[in-house]
This record gives C-alpha cells, structure tokens and sequence, in this order.
C-alpha cells in the first residue's frame, strides 16, 4: 500500500500538485486519470522518487520516504518495477538481456537462476523463445510485453505503469491492460498506472484518483464512476469515451 497525505509540488511559480491525498491499495490496480497538464506525470515522478515533494508525505507500507536511510532508498528501488511509457528497452541488448537488467542490479542470483526467470517471466507475457531477439525486431505491442516482463522479473512490490498502452491499437492495448491486471493479482503488487485512457478506466481500473488542475477532484471505485454527480469527473468519462463514440458514429452516417 502507498499512502499519500497532503502532497504538494511547485516547479517554478507553477503550483502543480496541491493537497493530494490518496492510497494506492495493494492487490488492485488503482488507476491516475486526467487530462494533459492535470498533474498525473509529476505525481508519478514524485511517488518514484525522481522529483522531491514541495510539501507532504508518501508512505510506503507505513515508511515515510524523506525519512527512510540512504539504505533504505536502495532497498525500496529494489522493490519497484516501473513499465514506461516509450517501453525504454535498451535497443543494444536482446529481449533477455533486457528482462534480466533489473536482476542483475538488484538480486544476487546466479546466472542459471536469473536464465530460470527470465524464460518464466517471459513464458508469462506471451513471448516463449523470443530470448535472442532485438527490440527493433519486435512489434510495439510486443516491446510492451517485454517491459512487462523485465517490470515484474525481481518480483517487485510495486508495479508503476506510465500510459502502458499508449501507441498501441485497441485490441493490443486490451491485452497489454488485461496482462498488467492479472500480473497484479498474481504478485499481489500495489500497482498504479497513469493514463488518460477511459477504455483502461472501464476494464481494469479498480481504484481511480481524477486529477484536475492539480487537485484531486475525484476519487472512488470503478463501479462508482460512471454515477459520480461530480460535473468534472462527467465531463472526462463521457466527453472522452462515449461522446467520442457517437460523434464519430454520426460522422460516418452523415459521409455516406
């Protein structure tokens, strides 16, 4: 579990986050939306630890971040795996020298036991005897699934997700929500994921945080969020998923 309490973060004069308050359950994929500019990236950024809080707490499990020891930095690292947005696999090195990155940095294992994960890890995304490929021989759904892969490979508490299906046509991008959702309940991670997407938020956001203009305008179940009375929180699901839907159903009606 991740709880947030009274996070605020200024980048110049800008006031970009401003008194969020949250938890990030563990067990559920507990989705951030919003629009471009809501402030869901420099939360993300925050919850990782690469942009330090103006003001506020994260705690992890009860451990507040600015007080954890150096060591203790290290160790939650260690408990993180991250799936990025461009997928940021390294293009020099082969599927399984991607996927083992994070063991060799984090786990004293040997080398036949990391080869062992790494053909599970695999195995579980989809991608058996794909080891000895090359990032640019693979298609973009599947560069996702090998950042899926090399996200879970040292078995992480925490699973961060950056607009993992962005690029990606609909039907890729619905397996590629779905793998993340059973990886989830799988490992039991805290996983969070940062999109804008609202087919994501139908099918597997579990626990949602709205986002708008850097304060937190929404939060609830995904049960709850096609009944919010909140107008914002209306506006985003029904402007950005069902409205777009008739409109472009109309457009084609009216070109024929």
């Amino acid at each position: 579990m991740i709880k947030v309490e009274s996070l605020c973060k200024t980048l110049g004069r800008q006031e970009v986050l401003k008194e969020i308050s949250t938890c990030f359950e563990r067990g559920k994929t507990n989705l951030i939306i919003g629009q471009s500019g809501a402030g869901k990236t420099v939360l993300m950024k925050c919850l990782l630890g690469l942009m330090r809080p103006t003001a506020g707490q994260i705690r992890f499990d009860g451990t507040d971040y600015q007080s954890m020891s150096q060591a203790g930095r290290a160790k939650l690292r260690s408990e993180i795996g991250t799936v990025f947005q461009g997928s940021a696999l390294f293009d020099s090195m082969t599927v399984a020298e991607n996927v083992c990155f994070p063991l060799k940095m984090f786990k004293r294992t040997s080398k036949a036991e990391m080869s062992d994960r790494v053909d599970q890890v695999l195995e579980r995304v989809n991608l058996n005897g794909q080891n000895e490929k090359l990032p640019s021989e693979l298609s973009g759904g599947m560069r996702k699934r090998v950042g899926i892969a090399r996200a879970v490979a040292a078995y992480p508490k925490y699973l961060f997700c950056d607009e993992p299906n962005s690029g990606l046509d609909p039907k890729t991008a619905g397996i590629i929500d779905n793998l993340i959702r059973e990886i989830t309940e799988e490992y039991n991670t805290t996983t969070v994921i940062n999109t804008h997407d609202m087919n994501s938020v139908l099918e597997i956001g579990q626990k949602i945080l709205y986002l708008k203009d850097g304060v937190k305008e929404w939060e609830g179940y995904q049960r709850d969020i096609l009944f919010a009375k909140d107008k914002a929180i209306n506006d985003f699901v029904y402007g950005s998923h069902l409205m777009n839907k008739v409109k472009a159903a109309l457009q084609r009606e009216n070109s024929n």
